[in-house]
C-alpha cells in the first residue's frame, strides 16, 4: 500500500470514526448515565463488530448486501427499529439513580449486532473494500493492514466520546440535566434512524 493510499484511508477514518452517529451517541449516553464502567463493554463491542462485518465484506458478503434489495431493506429496517427503541428507553431514564434499577444498558453482544443492523457501518466498509481492497493482488495483505486501522479508529472514537461521557457525568446529575441531555441524546438516535432509513 502507498503512502498517499495509507493517508487517504487515515483521513476516511477519522472523519467516519469521530463524527457523531449510533455508535458515538450510545458511548456518550452510556458513559454519562451510568459512568465510564457501564459504557465499557459497548465501547469494546463497537471494534469486534465492525472487524467481523469489514471480514464479511472483504470476504464477499457486502455484494451480496448490495445486489439483494429485499436484504439492504432488513437491515435497514431492524437497524432503524433497534435506533430507535434505544432512543425510548434514553428517554425513560430521569436520574443517576435510576440507572441501578433500569437498564439503560446496551451487553457486549447487542453492541456487536448493532453494528450488522447499522447501515452506514456496511456502507463504509463496502467503500474502504472496493478502495483499498477488491481487484488487488496483495487483497490479503492489505486486509492485514486496512483491518487494524479501522479497529484502533472503532475504539478511540468511542472511547474519546465515552470519557466525554463519564466527564459530564457529575455536571449532569444537577437539577434537571440529565432528563435534558438524555432527550437530546435520543433525538440525535431518532434522527441517525431516520437518516439510515433514507440511504
Amino acid at each position: 500500500m502507498t503512502a498517499p493510499e495509507f493517508t487517504a484511508l487515515l483521513l476516511l477514518c477519522t472523519a467516519a470514526s469521530f463524527t457523531p452517529g449510533p455508535n458515538t451517541t450510545l458511548s456518550t449516553a452510556l458513559a454519562a448515565n451510568g459512568g465510564l464502567k457501564s459504557a465499557i463493554g459497548f465501547v469494546l463491542a463497537v471494534p469486534v463488530g465492525w472487524a467481523l462485518l469489514f471480514s464479511l465484506c472483504a470476504g464477499g458478503v457486502g455484494a451480496l448486501v448490495l445486489a439483494a434489495p429485499a436484504l439492504r431493506l432488513a437491515i435497514t429496517f431492524f437497524g432503524v427499529g433497534y435506533l430507535l427503541w434505544l432512543a425510548y428507553k434514553l428517554l425513560g431514564v430521569k436520574s443517576t439513580f435510576q440507572i441501578e434499577r433500569s437498564r439503560l444498558d446496551v451487553t457486549f453482544g447487542q453492541g456487536v449486532l448493532l453494528q450488522f443492523l447499522n447501515i452506514k457501518a456496511w456502507m463504509l466498509a463496502l467503500t474502504v473494500v472496493a478502495g483499498w481492497l477488491a481487484g488487488r493482488t496483495d487483497q490479503w495483505q492489505r486486509f492485514a493492514v486496512v483491518l487494524p486501522v479501522l479497529l484502533l479508529f472503532a475504539l478511540a472514537s468511542n472511547l474519546s466520546y465515552a470519557l466525554m461521557g463519564s466527564l459530564l457525568r457529575e455536571w449532569l446529575a444537577q437539577g434537571q440535566r440529565l432528563p435534558w441531555f438524555n432527550r437530546g441524546m435520543a433525538a440525535v438516535l431518532v434522527l441517525t434512524a431516520l437518516w439510515m432509513a433514507t440511504l
